[in-house]
């Protein structure tokens, strides 16, 4: 069911480290690990490099690597070692929809979604915990409170948010077998050569930058993912675009665009943060970096969410408006084609 939360922003808990001698022989690490964590299989250690989570001095790992001198060798997994609990604290949400199974938040950009490493505290769980702590089926100390999907901290928009295990299970069933319908709005730097068309490829962590995810010919290193899209705005040096998930994983509308050459506009982990397109003029120049006030994050919308309710079987469908800093951005860069020549 980890397929389910591919589409938000996964960083990694560190849950065992160890660090290689000076006088250490080349030793396969599986052998290297095996030695030194008690009870663990050569098995287990497979699963683990299998899974992108064995590292070597930061880079994802086989389980035949070879260990050298001073080598820093960790496992890592998307959950801490220790679970946090979750605090309740009184933060407003924006509740689009709620009953007694579900509700449906529009998350705000630059709120994370679940409490990790260096974000215990002031995250979207602990708001749904305060508004859900007088809810006796709602276990706030869960691993994923409520969560069948998320999506990143940037990123904002629509998220569905279990009240109870049952509607949990139901919904997070929709998504695993791509039942659910979800709809993304995005501002690229260009214009995708097609009108409409469809990304696709598997996508896994980078083999240089574990933070980032990164697109591969086969499924050595990612899994499976497509992204179908269609421009809605051409703006001359960017464009507005609709994204539908046909698979969620990590990153997956960030790493497809800057896998064509086309990051979002504003993504400092994929280069949108620069000027891609464009001139070398000075005022063109400080025409972006206003625009990059005006939106302070990558431009990206959960703009729809639509899927089946667990208790009376109605499809239901949601839609939201685009955030004031993404309406801001794409209305400068509409006033700036009208006034310039950018073909």
């Amino acid at each position: 069911m980890n397929d389910n939360l591919d589409i938000e922003e996964q960083e990694l808990f560190e849950h065992y480290r160890y660090v290689a001698d000076k006088g250490q022989s080349l030793l396969r690490v599986d052998k290297f690990l095996n030695d030194r964590i008690e009870g663990i299989s050569r098995t287990k250690i497979q699963e683990a490099a299998d899974g992108g989570y064995l590292f070597a001095n930061g880079n994802p790992i086989k389980a035949n690597y070879k260990v050298k001198p001073n080598d820093v060798i960790t496992i890592e997994f998307e959950t801490p070692k220790q679970q946090l609990q979750i605090i309740p604290e009184d933060i407003p949400l924006n509740i689009v929809y709620e009953d007694d199974q579900l509700m449906v938040i529009n998350k705000k950009p630059g709120m994370v979604v679940h409490p990790g490493c260096g974000n215990y505290t002031g995250t979207m769980v602990n708001a749904i915990a305060w508004h859900l702590k007088g809810n006796i089926q709602f276990e706030a100390n869960d691993p994923r409170p409520g969560l069948v999907h998320r999506i990143d901290k940037d990123t904002s928009g629509l998220l569905v948010v279990a009240k109870n295990e049952q509607a949990k299970c139901f919904l997070a069933d929709q998504f695993f077998h791509k039942t659910s319908q979800r709809t993304y709005v995005a501002v690229t730097w260009g214009v995708p050569k097609e009108p409409e068309g469809t990304i696709s490829g598997y996508i896994g962590r980078s083999l240089k930058d574990r933070k980032v995810m990164a697109l591969f010919p086969d499924d050595t290193h990612g899994k499976w993912s497509v992204t179908h899209y269609k421009v809605l705005e051409d703006l001359g040096y960017v464009s507005v675009v609709q994204c539908n998930l046909e698979t969620g994983r990590t990153h997956q509308i960030r790493c497809h665009f800057k896998s064509i050459g086309l990051p979002l506009f504003n993504d400092e982990t994929y280069g949108g943060n620069q000027i891609i397109r464009g001139t070398t003029f000075t005022k063109y120049k400080q025409f972006v970096e206003n625009c990059f006030a005006i939106c302070p994050r990558q431009a990206l919308h959960a703009k729809t969410l639509g899927f089946t309710h667990p208790t009376t079987g109605k499809f239901m469908q949601f839609d939201s408006d685009l955030p004031a800093d993404m309406t801001a951005l794409i209305e400068k860069w509409r006033n700036y084609g009208a006034g310039h020549n950018t073909i």
